[in-house]
């Protein structure tokens, strides 16, 4: 008869962006466990708050399924040698199936001859299986940082307290550093007491007559319910970031939510400070009115009940002032910073031991900035903002209310640049340069922070790349991966026409003057592959499929934009839709394009056609290549295509009626390049050869 299973557990409060990586984690390798354990299961819940971690496994089997499988080995004539006898590999073979060599069974397949393995066991009770395996599960899990308690050698995320495991009612038996497994857990650590734990059906209910919600979707929807109340009843709207939503979610077991005030005065500072200081130092929500204006009041959640919520109000309240206080002091001295002043001092700061200073990286920005300008053909007003805002782009990194929130680097500059008298272009570009600063987050919205966004960031990553430092794996220590999806999200958020290469081409030059660690080209080559996995990401991002991406990314992704359209017409003619219709066009492409491939030149004589076939071919191809041409020359990628897919009918005429590879040298080495024209245009476009199906 199936049971459940129960595994909890208990530790020291996990830190919060800990949590649900711990819990999924949990759950992953428990499902890989029974699977990889021939034990049949209905369902695994997993559950989660700041001081637990816990699987549940519904309808668990009692026992593991027979197993009676044939497995296959090594051929007949490998297996015997010429004497007859089980060779070496076949010996090997039964031992690593457990199986002697009587026992093997030969059977022919695809006329050769092979041994067999009968593999035969009765599966054990799950109940012998379990004390050895859920330790094994416990301290399988990694976390991104550990710790060791006590004199035990087992490094974790935060102590173990308690451990939990029932399967159906009876206790699993197993100790990891000094605590038993039992049936009992631990409810609120203030409001609760220990809850036994009868079987797995109860858990989540007798720990919920603790005070603590096991389950984070429960969890969430009070914490989203309590805000909503609030918001409806006062009419606020309430910010709500997902990650700060998150953040809290982990950081309490039964959440209340509550609101506080703070004095009105506190306003006169800008409200990004405000809205900073209450998210990153207590976690609060701000309160917004219609129009997006911070309003003097806050919103929280309490890990308890609501038993003198307004004295837990006051409490936050007071906690709240002083850090406000704090920030109004911070800003009220920024004010007096004088940029040129701010600047000088980016000489003491150390950008990279290899990359000097920040105010030399600054100087390289400037640099980068003043071409990328002028390649783009900017026009006067705008290359003397890029100057302008490239040379105070990173002056605010000196002020104390960044040094204390260092994530309002760019909108302090803002402010303060434009307290200065900086140009409102300028000012606003000295904050829209970060940007974007996540995935969710916009492009610049200006050409001036476009620019010098990408003069900043392409600078980082020739630096870094320069000296060596290339992401590798999950390994990003500097963002650069960030960084150049923001260049690539910029370009197309521009439509500028700037090529990787000259992006490159500008930046190594910059990067010169100081000398380079590597060779320019290894740098080129290992800048140009980052780039077409960032474009690869824009691709998929974009529901382009797979193998589509692929044959568009072959052509090459120097030109950004041009890619993403190419990539947007080859997906549409591709669909499913047009299947009958594309897969004639790909097919001609290819031919033409494996033999074009053999081909020594592209001079075609028309003298030398034998065949009308010929001719109608050469002649669709001026017209195509000229058509071909100019669409991509105007971005009018679809128009690109139809002048390649009108190729396909002379291309199989071609074929069905011309033996290119003629004894006449000649006249096959004519042949040969009139493909390769046709060739050239089509690999232009797209390597067709990786399309599937």
């Amino acid at each position: 008869m199936a049971k459940d299973l129960l595994l909890e557990i208990g530790l020291e409060e996990v830190p919060a962006r800990f949590v649900r990586a711990a819990m999924d984690q949990l759950k992953d390798k428990t499902v890989k466990w029974l699977n990889d354990s021939r034990l049949s299961f209905e369902e695994v819940r997993a559950y989660s708050t700041p001081r637990r971690l816990a699987v549940i496994v519904i309808g668990l089997a009692d026992k593991q399924a027979d197993v009676n499988e044939e497995v296959k080995g090594p051929a007949l004539k490998i297996a015997k040698d010429a004497e007859g006898a089980w060779s070496k590999a076949a010996l090997g073979f039964g031992r690593s199936q457990g199986v002697d060599a009587e026992s093997f069974v030969v059977r022919e397949v695809a006329n050769v001859e092979y041994i067999f393995a009968n593999k035969s066991s009765v599966g054990v009770e799950t109940s012998s299986l379990l004390p050895e395996a859920l330790p094994a599960l416990v301290t399988s899990l990694t976390f991104p940082k550990n710790m060791r308690w006590g004199a035990y050698d087992l490094r974790y995320v935060r102590p173990i307290r308690w451990l939990a495991a029932l399967h159906g009612s009876e206790v699993v038996p197993f100790e990891i550093t000094g605590v038993k497994s039992g049936n009992v857990s631990r409810g609120h650590r203030f409001l609760g007491a220990d809850a036994t734990i009868d079987n797995p059906a109860v858990y989540v209910e007798a720990l919920k007559e603790q005070h603590v919600i096991v389950d984070v979707a429960e969890r969430e929807k009070a914490i989203q319910e309590g805000i909503g109340r609030l918001a409806a009843e006062r009419g606020w709207h309430i910010a709500v970031k997902e990650d700060l939503l998150e953040e809290v979610l982990f950081l309490v077991e039964t959440p209340t939510v509550l609101t506080g005030s703070f004095d009105p005065a506190f306003l006169n500072i800008p409200q990004e400070v405000l809205i900073t200081s209450m998210r990153e130092h207590q976690r609060y929500f701000p309160v917004l009115d219609s129009e997006g204006r911070l309003q003097p009041h806050f919103v929280t959640v309490r890990n308890g009940d609501g038993l003198s919520i307004d004295v837990v109000a006051k409490g936050n309240e007071k906690v709240l002032r002083a850090r406000l206080s704090d920030a109004k002091f911070f800003y009220e001295e920024d004010k007096k910073l004088v940029i040129a002043d701010a600047l000088a001092k980016l000489e003491n700061i150390v950008y990279h031991e290899e990359l000097g200073t920040v105010a030399d990286k600054v100087r390289r920005t400037r640099a980068i900035a003043d071409k990328l300008a002028q390649a783009l053909r900017a026009d006067d007003s705008v290359r003397a903002d890029v100057s302008r805002t490239a040379d105070i782009c990173k002056f605010d990194l000196v002020s104390q209310m960044v040094y204390e929130f260092p994530e309002l680097q760019g909108i302090m500059g803002e402010d303060y640049a434009r307290k200065a008298g900086e140009r409102e272009s300028v000012a606003r570009a000295v904050n829209e340069h970060y940007s974007p600063r996540n995935a969710s987050d916009n492009p610049p919205a200006s050409l001036v922070g476009a620019i010098v966004g990408i003069a900043d960031k392409i600078d980082t990553i020739a630096g870094c790349f320069s000296i060596g430092i290339v992401p590798t794996g999950s390994q990003d220590p500097y963002a650069l991966r960030r960084q150049a999806a923001g260049i690539v999200s910029t370009i197309l958020a521009h439509g500028l026409e700037l090529p990787l290469s000259e992006l490159f081409s500008i930046a190594l030059e910059i990067h010169a003057e100081r000398g380079l660690k590597r060779e320019a080209y290894d740098i080129r080559k290992d800048a140009q592959e980052f780039f077409t996995l960032r474009v690869k990401n824009v691709l998929t991002e974009r529901n382009v499929r797979y193998d589509v991406a692929d044959a568009i990314l072959g052509a090459g992704s120097d030109d950004v934009r041009r890619t993403i359209l190419r990539a947007a017409t080859l997906n549409e003619a591709a669909s499913e839709e047009r299947r009958d219709e594309f897969r004639p066009i790909v097919e001609a492409f290819n031919r033409a394009c494996n033999l074009g491939a053999k081909a020594d030149s592209r001079q075609v004589d028309a003298n030398l056609f034998a065949d009308a076939a010929e001719g109608s071919l050469y002649e669709a191809w001026q017209t195509a290549h000229g058509t071909f041409v100019k669409a991509i020359a105007e971005a009018d990628t679809d128009a690109a295509f139809a002048a390649l897919a009108a190729l396909k009918e002379p291309v199989t005429t071609f074929f069905e009626t011309v033996m290119v590879m003629a004894e006449d040298e000649a006249v096959r080495r004519n042949r040969l390049a009139l493909l390769a024209l046709i060739a050239d245009d089509v690999k232009a476009f797209a390597d067709f050869t990786k399309l599937v199906g």
